[in-house]
């Protein structure tokens, strides 16, 4: 059975790594999916591929920093497929990463753009549409980073993602009482573009899958199960969660 069959469903960051694999996975499930992300043939190739394996998309490239776009996702959702679901909102950036006495205001505004005003600018969109609908999942992408360890270089990064837990937390406890729910998933280590910036050479990698109990990295289609899960009803009494789905990074000392 199908996990999504009906339901329609926004994901931001599609291009590439988690966004990519949850747009399929969210697709086979079922669901009719708006996909957004800043690279247009990435986007339309995505939609093809979908399609071609019997799902249906329609993708709208933009960038999820401007208020428009935000609007635009859920207009495209709603006008063209009757409302709105699930939204996983997993577009993010590493940002700059530096000191943070090295670190330039305009870089530090950069990433909290991104990853922080993003995720406030989807919500304050994707809020009224759930509500018409009675009722949906929020889904943010956090990490482990700012929440259970601190790494070096990384302070805006980890301010942004920290700030997504907060949110979270407040939006549930807003919307509850409506019937929408509002989880954010942890992620460890995942093979990604975005991790690669930082696993530079093969010392690297072995370094970071050391960090993890599983002593390896995420499959992209690993953390996109977990969304999976808080996009279904599976997870229909989960709400307020920071759920880390980090291959215990958060607690290993191996």
């Amino acid at each position: 059975m199908q996990q999504l069959r009906g339901k329609v469903a926004i994901v931001t960051g599609a291009s590439s790594g988690i966004g990519y694999a949850a747009a399929k996975l969210f697709a086979g499930e079922g669901a009719r999916i708006v996909v957004t992300a800043r690279r247009k043939p990435e986007l339309d190739a995505l939609v093809a591929e979908l399609a071609a394996d019997g799902g249906e998309a329609i993708a709208v490239a933009g960038d999820v920093t401007d208020e428009s776009h935000a609007r635009a996702l859920v207009e495209t959702a709603v006008g063209r497929y009757g409302g709105l679901d699930v939204a996983f909102n997993n577009a993010g950036t590493l940002g700059e990463l530096k000191a943070v006495q090295e670190l330039a205001l305009s870089d530090w505004n950069a990433t909290l753009s991104t990853n922080l005003t993003s995720a406030f600018l989807a919500a304050k969109h994707q809020i009224p549409a759930m509500l018409a609908n009675n009722g949906g999942s929020i889904i943010f992408t956090s990490t482990f980073v700012g929440y259970t360890a601190g790494m070096p270089g990384t302070g805006a990064y980890a301010a942004s993602k920290a700030g997504i837990i907060g949110l979270t937390q407040v939006l549930a406890a807003e919307l509850g009482p409506k019937g929408i729910r509002v989880n954010a998933i942890l992620p460890g280590g995942t093979d990604t573009p975005m991790a690669r910036i930082m696993i530079r050479s093969t010392d690297d990698l072995n370094f970071v899958k050391g960090l993890h109990a599983l002593k390896r990295l995420a499959s992209p289609d690993e953390i996109a199960r977990s969304a999976l899960y808080l996009a279904s009803d599976a997870s229909s009494f989960t709400t307020g969660a920071a759920m880390l789905v980090d291959g215990g990074v958060s607690i290993n000392r191996t």
